[in-house]
């Protein structure tokens, strides 16, 4: 039972994300041959404020100009 896991920024719509975990279980299911039933996609959401490049959270980097 494959099993994919994705953190984003959160923001997206329910409509992306459904998108985006029916997109990657057809890619899995069409590279490795296993049955779509059998594919798990989880997606995790981070707050701005919560993520960091560089040392700074993304929320200070938009707030700054640099993202």
């Amino acid at each position: 039972m494959p099993l994919v896991q994705i953190t984003l920024l959160a923001g997206r719509t329910p409509e992306q994300l459904a998108a985006l975990g029916r997109e990657v279980t057809e890619a899995v299911q069409r590279s490795l041959g296993a049955p779509a039933e059998s594919v798990r996609v989880v997606v995790r959401e981070s707050e701005p404020d919560l993520w960091f490049v560089g040392g700074e959270s993304v929320a200070e980097l938009r707030a700054a100009g640099k993202r």
